[in-house]
């Protein structure tokens, strides 16, 4: 008797359980990087190829940011750039489309996420830096030669002027 009181009280707990929502799935429509945190000026943590289905576990209400989950890596990036089936059509992810996609409405706080995901990365030693996710960079911040040495192409060049000045006549 005990036993079936015991099979009845498993079976109804599992019942109650709360049911964990899946991630969304997307697909990304260009190469793009997965950034730490919801702007493009928080650093980047992997570049995620076209054509690759991620995860959305979540979208910000108050930007087209969402918190996506690639090969392991965890990371934001803009709806601007992820696709998702809707209707049988393909649809880009924004805020009209979370509720019917199930994609659930989320926020951003740098502390408890980067502890979660980045304690491992060398920005991880800067969060003070970037804490503050409405931070705006002060232009005074960025040198002109900071500006200019992040274009992989225009450093590229930059050094090819300086070898041979003749060839950027």
């Amino acid at each position: 008797m005990k036993t079936i009181y015991l099979l009845t009280a498993i079976a109804a707990s599992t019942v109650a359980l709360p049911v964990v929502a899946e991630a969304a799935a997307a697909v990304s429509t260009a190469n793009v990087n997965m950034r730490s945190g919801p702007s493009t000026r928080y650093p980047a943590v992997v570049v995620i190829p076209a054509g690759s289905r991620v995860d959305i576990h979540g979208c910000l209400s108050s930007a087209n940011w969402c918190d996506v989950g690639f090969r392991g890596y965890r990371g934001w990036v803009s709806g601007s750039y992820l696709q998702t089936t809707y209707s049988q059509r393909r649809v880009y992810v924004g805020p009209q489309y979370y509720r019917p996609l199930g994609i659930p409405t989320v926020t951003f706080s740098i502390g408890s996420y980067w502890d979660d995901h980045y304690r491992g990365r060398t920005f991880y030693r800067d969060r003070d830096r970037w804490r503050d996710s409405d931070r705006r960079v002060r232009r005074e911040e960025i040198t002109p030669q900071d500006d200019r040495d992040r274009h992989p192409l225009r450093r590229m060049m930059r050094e090819r002027c300086e070898r041979d000045p003749s060839l950027c006549r």
